[in-house]
């Protein structure tokens, strides 16, 4: 699609969002911004500081300091929330962590890396739009998704890297009387593995139990040296809902083909589906897919994996294992698709007479991802957010 085919559909999307908000209508809820400036966004209470001249706009947040940027009680609605730091690194970005707790709970909905929650895997910066995040300049964060909550609501902001960052921010959000039995809870999951067990799928969300809505996920790879330049993303999404077992209801066809593009990935961005980082100089790669115009809604639980699989010519995935790569081939399409694994005996890479073509094998990368929910309770029995040395570990330190 043209840029400007891509402009006009953005606008019109634009539009149509703004007449179902049916902005001409009053509204009984209540417009709070959160922000140093108001920090318990009390009414009537802003900019109080410095004869109201821009007197409270930042503060600093040295190692191991937590800023609490919200903290209300009673019902609302989170809309948005922007802030920005003076250090952008990746492994800054990485050491920061952010958590959100809905209803006074003591385990947090959301506990994630600061860079990699605000839609941007590997916690690398760069100018995007996404529907539900956007960074106009590689410089900023915004977040657009709703997050209702019924009794209370708080966001933390902890500094867990060994240098202090100057931190500003809003949290802007409705108060509201109450919500409908069917208003779920917005949930965010970071994980990371860097050496992953051969054939071992990637989890991006754990079996989580309820009833609920999948929103979508982004993802980093960092590639192994040792598969060399070989595509990495023949790796099958498979969603399991409400009971599957062995097998899933939904089944993707390849990395590339789940985030919309195909036979390869290059960067671009587009509201629901997109590349920020295509970096083949560095090995890295982060992608992203939000399911907001094909909801995918479970009714008893809900678990989300990644196959890690690549592919190259046959003479290629020799030399690799050759050189000491560990890998699993798995299929082989020459003049026929042969399925290796339905083999008997399996056919092995080194045999002389192994089928000659593209062979796609499993591989072990350093991948991570953000996997995004909502659920009908404010909390998770999930795994809590890894310590900050298995976050930073091949991080930059640099912008």
């Amino acid at each position: 699609m043209c840029r400007s085919a891509l402009t006009f559909l953005t606008a019109m999307l634009v539009v149509s969002n703004l007449h179902a908000q049916q902005l001409y209508k009053v509204s009984p809820h209540e417009s709070r911004w959160a922000s140093f400036e108001n920090a318990a966004a009390e009414k009537a209470n802003g900019g109080k500081e410095n004869k109201h001249a821009k007197g409270h706009p930042a503060e600093f947040v040295v190692p191991g300091e937590k800023k609490t940027l919200l903290d209300v009680k009673g019902a609302g609605i989170i809309q948005r929330i922007w802030l920005t730091v003076n250090d952008r690194s990746p492994a800054m970005l990485r050491a920061l962590r952010i958590e959100i707790f809905w209803d006074n709970a003591t385990k947090p909905a959301v506990s994630a890396p600061l860079g990699d929650f605000f839609g941007t895997g590997l916690a690398r910066r760069t100018s995007f739009q996404s529907a539900l995040f956007t960074d106009p300049e590689g410089r900023s964060f915004n977040c657009y998704i709703p997050m209702p909550y019924r009794s209370a609501a708080k966001i933390v902001l902890t500094n867990e890297g060994n240098k202090q960052v100057h931190l500003f921010y809003d949290v802007n959000f409705q108060k509201v009387k109450s919500h409908a039995d069917d208003v779920l809870y917005f949930h965010a999951y970071w994980s990371r593995n860097t050496a992953p067990e051969l054939g071992k799928d990637f989890v991006i969300i754990p079996k989580i139990s309820g009833r609920g809505r999948y929103l979508g996920m982004n993802m980093g790879v960092i590639t192994n040296p040792l598969y060399e330049k070989s595509w990495w993303g023949e790796g099958e999404v498979k969603i399991y809902l409400d009971g599957d077992g062995e097998l899933p209801t939904l089944n993707g066809t390849g990395t590339e083909d789940y985030i919309g593009t195909a036979w390869g990935q290059g960067a671009y961005n587009h509201l629901y589906q997109g590349c920020l980082v295509a970096d083949e100089a560095n090995r890295q790669w982060s992608f992203y897919r939000y399911h907001v115009p094909d909801p995918v809604y479970f009714q008893k639980d809900c678990q989300v994996t990644i196959q890690l699989m690549g592919g190259d010519m046959m003479p290629k995935v020799r030399s690799y294992v050759e050189k000491g790569a560990k890998l699993i081939p798995v299929t082989v399409h020459g003049k026929d698709f042969i399925k290796l694994l339905e083999q008997n005996p399996i056919p092995q890479i080194t045999d002389k007479n192994f089928p000659d073509g593209w062979t796609n094998f499993y591989r072990s990368d350093d991948v991570s991802a953000t996997g995004y929910f909502y659920l009908d309770k404010p909390f998770t029995s999930l795994p809590p957010l890894p310590p900050v040395e298995e976050r930073v570990m091949y991080m930059a330190d640099k912008q």
